[in-house]
């Protein structure tokens, strides 16, 4: 890949994570009735779309000796791609900042939440259209740049993503820290009294909140405290499995099993509660979707 359809890309994923925070901003308009700057980043842009179509571009467009794709071969690229995009980012700003941003658990043949069908087809159906229509078109119009000023475009765009970043991971890295701080019962109580937070901070605070009103809050401790249970019931489980595995062997063998019948009566005892204390840490931590 040379330097010059390097910076084509670019261009290319700084405009449409731009046409894919316009698309976010009206859609949440149409909800809510009100602006709302959408994304993690502080400018009119998403970068998660931008990423998506570059890399579908990439992999289906025929750019660097690989053919181009069939219709059928660009749905598949832009349901699968933009899909792991999609649950990676999830995935990652959950970890990083203690918080769930978006959910789609109350969508039907959803994944963990974090994606759902109905993106899924979006996304390939988009992609069909964006590689066999509108890239053309797109790289038809920039070939006509001069090659400095595409330099210069894409230079200064990744100059302003990069600092644009760096801002947005440092207030949301503020975010994190209010998260972490919280004595809450319950993730749904910690999750209000963070949106009270932010509505009453800076402008660039409230943003988050109205960017994404349907946070939920993930504390570190909260989490440990749920992996926690949640590894020792599949401690318990698997010790009860290795037991009755034992037993079978031991009666295959016209061996005695009184003994093991009480480290079973043992084992289950301790599966049954450790399940009783996830489901309630479950209950209180997380929504009923999310178990």
């Amino acid at each position: 890949m040379n330097w010059t359809l390097l910076c084509r890309l670019v261009v290319l994923f700084f405009v449409f994570s731009f046409l894919g925070w316009v698309m976010e901003v009206t859609l949440k308009y149409i909800q809510y009735h009100r602006f709302i700057n959408r994304g993690f980043l502080i400018g009119p842009y998403c970068p998660i779309y931008g990423a998506g179509v570059v890399m579908v571009t990439v992999l289906v467009g025929g750019l660097v000796g690989i053919r181009g794709g069939t219709p059928g071969e660009i749905f598949l690229a832009g349901f699968f791609i933009c899909g792991a995009l999609e649950y990676f980012i999830s995935w990652y700003m959950e970890k990083v900042f203690h918080a769930r941003w978006w959910d789609y658990s109350r969508k039907p043949m959803n994944l963990n939440g974090r994606i759902w069908i109905g993106n899924l087809m979006l996304f390939g159906l988009a992609s069909v259209a964006i590689v066999l229509w509108i890239d053309p078109l797109f790289f038809r119009m920039i070939e006509k740049w001069s090659p400095f000023w595409l330099h210069v475009a894409a230079i200064a765009i990744a100059a302003l993503l990069v600092t644009d970043y760096v801002i947005s991971h440092l207030l949301m890295d503020i975010v994190r820290r209010e998260i972490d701080a919280q004595e809450g019962d319950s993730t749904e109580e910690i999750s209000r009294c963070i949106h009270e937070l932010l509505r009453d901070r800076n402008l660039f605070l409230r943003r988050i909140h109205q960017a994404y009103p349907e946070l939920q809050a993930r504390p570190r401790a909260v989490m440990e405290r749920l992996d926690k249970a949640r590894k020792e019931f599949r401690d318990a489980n698997r010790r009860v499995k290795e037991l009755l595995g034992e037993m079978a062997r031991q009666r295959k063998a016209g061996g005695p099993v009184e003994e093991l019948t009480a480290h079973l009566e043992t084992a289950a005892a301790t599966l049954k509660e450790r399940r009783t204390r996830l489901r309630e840490l479950e209950r209180r931590f997380l929504r009923k979707e999310d178990e």
